[in-house]
């Protein structure tokens, strides 16, 4: 298998991307090339005008990402290793993270160390009942690695974070809605009803506004000031005030209360 199967693309609904990691075989395990291609399908995509949204997923519906892919992983030695694998693959996950359009992972099966921590690089998270996402590093003796740890800790907070890290807890769907780790549940009845009500309001909103609002999250993310969040979300304003858009829904809107 090349590293192009690993990562599949497909449309589900118009203007949404699906992405699939491809690697059932090793649990979806993430290695530096699948990373690789996965970031630069990412990135590829986030520029295209007829994107609005990404939904990252992984094939089968046990594992949406297993990890690090662990054979690969046992080579790194020494601290120069260490941090060459660490800074690869936050980078690998930054893109994510930094992608322009909302990128939103949807947990078909258990997301899990590494991959728990490339699920929350993702703006939302739906996330399928039975399923469960956990940062279980500690068993391997070591700590978070691709920048998962901070992300944790802003999504949940301090306490919540150093309880699901230190316990190696796997937290199912419901708690993960109700700690905001997760935004959506997808049921057994009907998954495919779920994923698209919750996609179509994104769907239905212009991609320069979603630009704007991914600018404000991104900034907040990376700890920009209070004025320079404040600046960002202004100057998305102007881009989106004076598009044809707002006022062509403008105008609908005051000719429908006129009527």
């Amino acid at each position: 298998m090349n590293n192009a199967d690993q990562i599949l693309v497909s449309e589900r609904f118009t203007g949404a991307s699906w992405v699939t990691i491809n690697r059932q075989e090793k649990h979806n395990a993430l290695s530096e090339a699948v990373l690789n291609e996965l970031t630069a399908t990412i990135a590829a995509l986030g520029k295209r005008p007829e994107v609005k949204c990404i939904v990252l997923t992984g094939a089968s519906d046990r594992y949406f990402a297993a990890g690090g892919d662990l054979a690969a992983l046992a080579l790194v030695r020494d601290t120069a290793d260490v941090l060459e694998m660490t800074d690869k693959s936050r980078a690998a996950l930054d893109t994510i993270r930094n992608c322009e359009v909302p990128v939103i992972a949807l947990l078909n099966g258990s997301a899990i160390g590494g991959g728990a921590e490339l699920a929350l690089s993702c703006d939302m998270r739906m996330q399928r009942q039975g399923v469960k996402i956990g940062y279980i590093q500690a068993k391997l003796g070591i700590t978070s690695a691709w920048g998962g740890g901070v992300d944790l800790i802003q999504l949940v907070g301090s306490s919540r974070a150093v309880r699901m890290m230190s316990r190696c807890e796997l937290i199912d769907a419901e708690t993960a809605l109700a700690w905001g780790l997760a935004d959506k549940i997808v049921g057994p009845q009907d998954p495919e009803k779920d994923i698209k009500d919750f996609l179509e309001p994104i769907l239905a909103t212009p991609r320069q506004v979603l630009l704007g609002i991914k600018a404000q999250a991104r900034a907040f993310r990376q700890g920009d000031t209070y004025s320079e969040r404040r600046l960002v979300e202004q100057q998305h304003l102007v881009k989106t005030w004076l598009h044809q858009d707002h006022w062509d829904r403008a105008e609908n809107l005051l000719s429908g209360k006129k009527k």
